[in-house]
């Protein structure tokens, strides 16, 4: 049986980070990007602190374009 990604898995998989799951942990990393972002599920969502560090790196490399640019 396989869970529903929940949005931040998604959207890190969209931006084109490659994830490694190490039991409960989903690790995402990019080649340009220094950061190793840890993704961990808390039921149905992930941990509220995490998502947050996601943020930051997105805002940070910019990552978090405006509606409709690649």
């Amino acid at each position: 049986m396989r869970l529903a990604l929940c949005p931040g898995h998604q959207l890190l998989r969209h931006l084109g980070f490659d994830e490694r799951t190490r039991g409960s942990h989903h690790l995402f990393r990019k080649s340009d990007i220094t950061e190793l972002m840890n993704l961990q599920r808390e039921g149905s969502k992930v941990n509220v602190y995490q998502m947050r560090q996601v943020l930051a790196v997105l805002l940070k490399y910019r990552l978090a374009g405006k509606g409709g640019e690649d």
